[in-house]
């Protein structure tokens, strides 16, 4: 596999669009994410956000666009493109029947990771995880399996990291000790993240960049530190809150 180069943006997505049963869920959706850049993509619940993910990690074909991740596209070259990434979401927990340390290490070795040994051991510090290293994830409790689903997705440096909802069902401490590690990632590694929330404080504190995804579309996008007071409100929160009580807003299913 040709060395990706960090001059190329690290996610480049061009006239995305998805459609079910005749239905447009995203939208001719294109955007740019540099490396090391980290980018909120935030909507009412149906907005689009999940399935504009699910085309980028190749789970869903895109109706019509392309997807291409530190210069290597999707649809032509899917193994290498995804090699390139990881992913974590509340949603989509890991074996539950597996240890820890036997799901870092089978997902490691998937991903080819060099020196897994020291990188497992250096994952379970980082996410606290050392008394649970031999406990099956099923047995963890819903913050427990985050961490590992977080440790498991910075185990391949990926050069693109997609988390959605990452820090959902996590105490505030411990959320904001994660938001300090994928900072700390993303500036060291020069990774680029994609990361989904609700959670306005979180998004204000960790994405340099900040879409708002409306009907499939990008509504607002710029610094979520500056936007609210370029649209007359007092914080990112009011401004979501407004823009999705807007007509260009819906809740589609």
């Amino acid at each position: 596999m040709t060395q990706p180069s960090l001059h190329e943006p690290a996610l480049a997505v061009a006239h995305l669009t998805k459609s079910f049963f005749g239905r447009t869920v995203v939208d001719d959706l294109s955007f740019l994410i540099a490396p090391g850049e980290i980018v909120g993509l935030v909507g009412l619940n149906g907005a689009g956000k999940t399935t504009t993910i699910n085309m980028i990690l190749g789970v869903l074909a895109p109706s019509r666009g392309s997807v291409t991740i530190a210069g290597v596209d999707l649809g032509a070259r899917r193994e290498d493109a995804l090699a390139l990434t990881n992913f974590s979401a509340v949603y989509a927990p890991l074996p539950g029947n597996l240890t820890v340390v036997q799901n870092l290490r089978v997902f490691g070795m998937m991903y080819d990771v060099p020196d897994l040994t020291a990188r497992i051991d250096e994952m379970v510090e980082m996410f606290d995880l050392a008394r649970y290293r031999e406990t099956r994830c099923g047995l963890l409790s819903s913050g427990e399996q985050t961490r590992v689903s977080l440790a498991k997705a910075l185990l391949n440096k990926p050069r693109l990291l997609l988390l959605d909802e990452p820090t959902a069902s996590i105490d505030p401490s411990t959320a904001d000790t994660i938001r300090t590690h994928i900072r700390d990632y993303a500036q060291r590694e020069q990774g680029a993240v994609l990361w989904t929330s609700h959670n306005m404080y979180e998004v204000a504190a960790v994405c340099t960049r900040m879409m708002l995804l409306s009907r499939g579309r990008i509504l607002i996008e710029g610094d979520p530190r500056t936007l609210p007071g370029e649209h007359g409100m007092a914080s990112l929160e009011d401004l979501f809150i407004e823009l999705s009580r807007s007509p260009e807003e819906g809740t589609e299913p």
